[in-house]
């Protein structure tokens, strides 16, 4: 009887502790567990077998969905810390011109880090969250296209050349890398690389550059500076005298074929619906923002690997 009466106590308890998540569940548990509970016979130990059962039953109802809970909200707060810290280091053009300090960008790492423990995508690689429009938030020092752009800003002052936008869309397992350069504010040109992408793993893919684009300027004339407006007319007459080839030619772009000539591998370290995390081997990180929509939850992953 006073097995029994302990049992009950403790019972009651521990679904009064964990009534509010979820409501119903160790309700049902306690109640469905107590009838089949009720019919043992008393071990000399004084504890039935069928309490420890229960006390079991009601751990594994409550406790599980609310680690789960917790776990989610540390992802979401891990999240908020590191686009945060992006904000604080001054973000993609901080970076690009040297403006981020030392200690802001290994603020940014140790958070990039601390988010990466946390990848609710175990075979990212596979996801249809991977395909879509990204928008490069952060490059690790030493990557290539940290390099390209200090390069950039390092031998051209903004009022002459300004990387606008870098950003890559990923499709049905080729990607296009898009680099938006403005120059003397009024001139427009892209520099897209297209490149293939293989999956080898559920983490690692392998990245095959086949082409680089240079698209024709866009002119807003409204923009030029008043000292190059002479030059830009004479430009413009040259090109109207060019024969009906050339000038198509022009228009196209300048295509650089480089016939997967160039590869790197890369393993995807995070993914979720708004965030992407890739390190090369070299370990470096790169941290991409959803542009687009992106696709459903339910959507068809890929199942086979390319080696």
């Amino acid at each position: 009887m006073a097995s029994s009466i302990s049992t009950q106590s403790l019972l009651v308890v521990r679904s009064s502790r964990t009534s509010s998540y979820p409501p119903s569940s160790p309700i049902f548990s306690l109640e469905n567990s107590k009838r089949k509970c009720n019919n043992h016979t008393k071990f000399p130990t004084g504890v039935r077998k069928s309490d420890r059962k229960c006390r079991a039953m009601v751990q594994q109802t409550v406790q599980g969905p609310s680690a789960a809970y917790a776990k989610e909200m540390e992802r979401l707060s891990a999240k908020e810390s590191l686009l945060l810290a992006f904000k604080d280091a001054g973000g993609f053009e901080g970076l690009i011109t040297g403006k981020t300090t030392d200690m802001q960008q290994i603020d940014v790492n140790e958070r990039i880090v601390g988010l990466e423990k946390l990848n609710p995508t175990p075979r990212p690689t596979t996801s249809p969250y991977l395909e879509g429009r990204w928008n490069f938030e952060w490059f690790g020092s030493g990557s290539p296209g940290l390099v390209a752009a200090k390069f950039l800003f390092e031998r051209f002052p903004p009022a002459i050349a300004n990387l606008t936008k870098l950003d890559v869309v990923i499709k049905d397992g080729y990607a296009k890398i898009s680099a938006n350069v403005k120059l003397f504010n009024s001139i427009e040109s892209s520099f897209i690389v297209s490149t293939k992408l293989s999956v080898e793993g559920p983490l690692r893919m392998k990245e095959e550059y086949i082409e680089g684009l240079f698209e024709s300027p866009k002119v807003n004339e409204e923009s030029i500076p008043e000292q190059l407006r002479g030059t830009f007319g004479q430009a413009v007459s040259t090109m109207q005298q060019l024969p009906v080839p050339i000038k198509d030619a022009v228009a196209g772009g300048l295509k650089v074929p480089l016939g997967g000539s160039v590869s790197r591998l890369f393993m995807i370290s995070y993914l979720d619906e708004e965030i992407l995390i890739i390190r090369d081997s070299s370990g470096v990180p790169e941290v991409l923002t959803r542009l687009d929509p992106g696709p459903s939850p339910l959507a068809e992953p890929i199942t086979e690997y390319e080696s």
